[in-house]
């Protein structure tokens, strides 16, 4: 029984342990408490609108930007890595998003490609792929996605020439007696690469359809187990990337003959390309692009593009990139990725095919 002059707390059994309701003392004669009785029922509407309106507050505080997946579908340090990781340094302040590469190499780069097809097409997941994406249909029958069709274009970015050099050994100063040279080899001329199906093994074949110039292919686990193999002359040429070749031309330790893009190297500007030299239509380089799953709208991949597009024209990244052994490309557009993508898909595609190659 409350005390004359007291009010007594009303508990409810029905809300939480420990919550209680002021009582209200209106009509219990008290005197003084009708004015305590309104403030406390004003006390007690503002808790009530304060516990509804905190389920609408949380999530407005938790809309922290989400971040977007970079698949790199190579291992950390290797070229696609590398430049993935210069772009998106400035692509993610441009988008006001973090970007997380997420490296998923192995199988000739299948896994993280499989892996950005089945990605929901929300502009959450991109791939920084390479020109061996062109070919992974042609080369690995059970791959399960199309290199054109899987996938949305979104930028093409950079590209890195390969350079044809030979040992020192090897009588020949420019291409025109280079090729005369592999010829009077009559296909015995041995010629080092990472791998059956590289790129670096297709731009040799490429050299040779377009020239009938024949040689031995000799391939290895590892790019510098052929590097030390040239360099020692157990193999007389190569065409390889130029950042890993061009400190071997500078002590004389190979000599560099050309360079295998359609234009010269910002690196290498002194070498002639093959198309100058007398192999007219070669082209092939280890070039980049950035693609989401197919069907990923446009207002999504169009702020990507513009940021990727930007960051190849900036000054500081643009120097990085050619620290790389990195050109860009004048036109990064989604447009040009897709019309750059057939040409080189069915170029490669074409070549593997002829020559039956398979990928492990």
């Amino acid at each position: 029984m409350a005390r004359k002059g007291s009010c007594r707390v009303r508990t409810d059994k029905r809300r939480s342990p420990g919550f209680a309701w002021p009582a209200d003392c209106s009509n219990r004669g008290v005197s003084g408490n009708r004015g305590r009785s309104r403030t406390m029922t004003i006390h007690r509407r503002a808790l009530l609108g304060a516990l509804a309106a905190a389920p609408l507050a949380a999530p407005a505080l938790a809309q922290a930007p989400r971040p977007i997946r970079v698949i790199v579908p190579f291992g950390v340090g290797g070229l696609t890595d590398v430049v993935a990781r210069i772009l998106i340094e400035f692509m993610s302040p441009a988008l006001g998003r973090p970007m997380v590469v997420e490296n998923l190499g192995g199988a000739g780069s299948t896994i993280g490609a499989a892996a950005a097809a089945r990605a929901a097409p929300d502009g959450n997941t991109i791939m920084v792929g390479s020109v061996g994406h062109t070919a992974m249909k042609a080369l690995y029958a059970n791959f399960p996605f199309d290199p054109i069709e899987s996938y949305a274009p979104v930028a093409l970015t950079t590209r890195q020439p390969f350079v044809v050099v030979v040992h020192p050994s090897v009588p020949a100063t420019d291409v025109p007696s280079f090729l005369a040279w592999l010829r009077s080899r009559n296909g015995e001329a041995n010629f080092g690469t990472a791998g059956i199906g590289a790129t670096s093994h297709l731009s040799a074949e490429l050299l040779r359809k377009l020239t009938g110039a024949g040689f031995t292919v000799v391939p290895y686990r590892t790019t510098p187990q052929g590097v030390s193999d040239l360099t020692a002359g157990r193999v007389e040429f190569m065409i390889d990337s130029q950042t890993l070749l061009a400190p071997l031309m500078a002590d004389n330790r190979v000599r560099g003959l050309a360079v295998t893009t359609a234009q010269r190297s910002s690196m290498l500007p002194q070498l002639p390309t093959l198309a100058e030299a007398g192999v007219p239509g070669y082209d092939s380089s280890a070039w980049n692009g950035i693609y989401a799953p197919a069907g990923t709208p446009d207002s999504a991949i169009r702020p990507i593009a513009a940021a990727a597009a930007t960051a190849v024209r900036d000054p500081a990244t643009k120097e990085r990139l050619a620290r790389a052994g990195v050109d860009v490309f004048e036109d990064t557009s989604p447009e040009a990725l897709a019309a750059h993508l057939r040409v080189e898909v069915a170029k490669w595609s074409e070549l593997v095919r002829a020559l039956n190659i398979r990928g492990g």
